[in-house]
């Protein structure tokens, strides 16, 4: 069974909408792209170039995990929105810890694991209040083990 298509007029002013609400534009030149190719992964990301304020968001057409793209454009955007507090922090990580050190790579896994949990988190928070769509995704989780599943095989400590 293949996904429903994808109503891109729909999506795109959607989009339209959350650059204006989260105050991206017109501070930001931000746009809506496609990827049409199946084995892409990921349901968005980002392009970005500071130098000039611009920027382009990706959207998966060909196999979106998501269900809610709604939801994944305020995610993507919230990226955005705290794209200057990210390259501070990784520029911290860059010029203290030493390149392939253990503790570089706590610190930068730590940093992404935060970072990814907090623009999530905000996401949810902005869709529930002003989306259009406010049923959240569950697309990730289908792939996931369950919580059974991920204690398998553990011993009892007692």
């Amino acid at each position: 069974m293949s996904a429903p298509a994808v109503d891109r007029e729909k999506v795109q002013e959607r989009f339209d909408y959350w650059t204006k609400k989260l105050r991206l534009t017109p501070g930001w030149d931000v746009k809506l792209e496609w990827v049409e190719d199946p084995a892409w992964t990921k349901t968005g990301d980002f392009k970005i170039d500071c130098t000039d304020r611009k920027a382009i968001l990706l959207l998966n057409a060909a196999n979106p995990r998501q269900e809610n793209l709604e939801e994944d454009i305020v995610h993507e955007l919230m990226h955005l929105k705290l794209y200057p507090l990210d390259q501070v922090t990784e520029s911290l990580i860059i010029s203290n810890f030493e390149e392939g050190a253990p503790a570089r790579r706590f610190a930068y896994r730590q940093f992404f694991e935060s970072l990814e949990a907090t623009v999530e988190e905000l996401a949810k928070c902005f869709l529930l209040e002003f989306g259009e769509d406010r049923e959240l995704s569950f697309g990730r989780c289908a792939g996931m083990k369950s919580f059974d599943e991920l204690y398998d095989g553990l011993k009892n400590l007692e």
